[in-house]
């Protein structure tokens, strides 16, 4: 059974493919609430910076360092560097990541900056990221800022 949060940015991911856009899906929880959802919009928007990391923290809107330090970051794949950063930024103390084989952001060192990351290797998110990137190559490597 999927971890009902890891369930809820699985469920963001396919409103994002459903839009059109990249099947990425990220939920901020804070005691037990999710309290921030998003999706990648960067198709949608026309962003460059709409990660579904990114949508998600805007989505939680202005929150206090001491919410941040009790927050658990959810991401159906493993954050770039960009939300990867943006996390150390704000001090999440742990992400919990769909997955990782179809791409690996800067894992190690969101570790040695003392974040727990927890990699569930879940098999719907490979498969929804594997059949994205077989159907539209362009479009993800456009994402990761590949040629």
């Amino acid at each position: 059974m999927t971890d009902p949060f890891m369930q809820a940015a699985i469920d963001e991911a396919k409103k994002g493919l459903a839009e059109g856009g990249i099947p990425i899906g990220s939920v901020l929880v804070i005691d037990g609430q999710i309290v921030g959802r998003g999706h990648n919009q960067r198709v949608q928007k026309g962003s460059c910076v709409l990660h579904a990391e990114m949508d998600c923290l805007e989505n939680a809107g202005r929150l206090k360092p001491a919410d941040y330090q009790r927050a658990i970051l959810y991401s159906t794949l493993s954050p770039c560097d960009m939300c990867s950063g943006t996390a150390l930024l704000y001090g999440i103390p742990k992400i919990i990541v769909g997955e990782n084989k179809n791409f690996q952001g800067p894992e190690a060192y969101v570790r040695s900056r003392g974040v727990e990351l927890t990699i569930l290797n879940d098999h719907d998110c490979i498969d929804m990221m594997n059949q994205f990137i077989h159907n539209q190559p362009e479009l993800w490597f456009e994402d990761i800022g590949k040629d």
